[in-house]
């Protein structure tokens, strides 16, 4: 296993890939078909042979008993979302020394998470799945739906802020004010209190919450009842 410091700072580009362990690219569907909706969330190694996407889109169908029309745009789905991935694949993608803010703001089943956190673009051995098991655990989340939803979360944020490193050109388009949002120097020293997540997860994490921080952007974690769950489903059904 590489060390952090293998990839070091370094103005340098790198070949596109998720900045993270495992470059697993995050798959998002949304199908409706004669008004039965499926949605879902999940990673997708662009590695995997193509053959695999129909194999998982029929045994989906045959699990959820969807209708059969669903195999098709479920497959083509998939395959569009790889297909845009690589076709970054081979370009330069510049990182340098960057740390960037990662919101979570999500609704699982019954559990609300809210958090906002730095995240070390430039660490390539950082694991969001760890993150967010370790997460789970120590704020006594106990739904097995919510950490995988927090790291899908956090890959989504990490493939933008990929696109838009993806090569110099493409990095000077980006606005003044996005700079300011996202172009931060990497702390000497990330604080040290309570849940000091960089020292508590390690490397692997990537993460950074500053002790001067904490008291502003402490996870928030809501146990929400039916009704209240019933009313977000029907706002987000209504925003949909």
């Amino acid at each position: 296993m590489k060390s952090h410091s293998t990839w070091g700072v370094s103005k340098n580009p790198v070949k596109f890939r998720m900045p993270t362990a495992e470059n697993l690219v995050p798959i998002r569907l949304d199908i409706e078909i004669d008004g039965q909706r499926f949605r879902d969330a999940f990673t997708w190694n662009p590695s995997d042979p193509d053959s695999e996407v129909v194999v998982f889109a029929k045994r989906t169908v045959r699990d959820l008993k969807l209708p059969p029309a669903f195999v098709t745009q479920i497959a083509q789905s998939i395959q569009s979302q790889l297909g845009d991935f690589r076709s970054y694949e081979g370009q330069d993608m510049y990182t340098g020394e960057k740390i960037i803010p990662i919101k979570v703001d999500l609704r699982v089943n019954h559990t609300l998470i809210k958090d906002q956190f730095l995240w070390d673009l430039n660490n390539f051995e950082s694991d969001p799945e760890e993150f967010a098991r370790t997460f789970c655990k120590d704020l006594g989340i106990d739904d097995p739906e919510v950490g995988p939803a927090i790291a899908f979360a956090i890959r989504e944020q990490l493939y933008e802020i990929a696109i838009q490193n993806v090569s110099s050109a493409r990095e000077s388009r980006i606005s003044k004010k996005g700079r300011r949002g996202f172009e931060h120097s990497l702390p000497s020293k990330a604080g040290g209190t309570g849940l000091d997540l960089m020292k508590l997860y390690g490397f692997r994490s990537s993460v950074i919450r500053k002790r001067k921080e904490w008291d502003v952007y402490e996870p928030i974690v809501d146990k929400l009842s039916k009704e209240e769950v019933g009313i977000l489903e029907a706002k987000e059904e209504r925003n949909a």
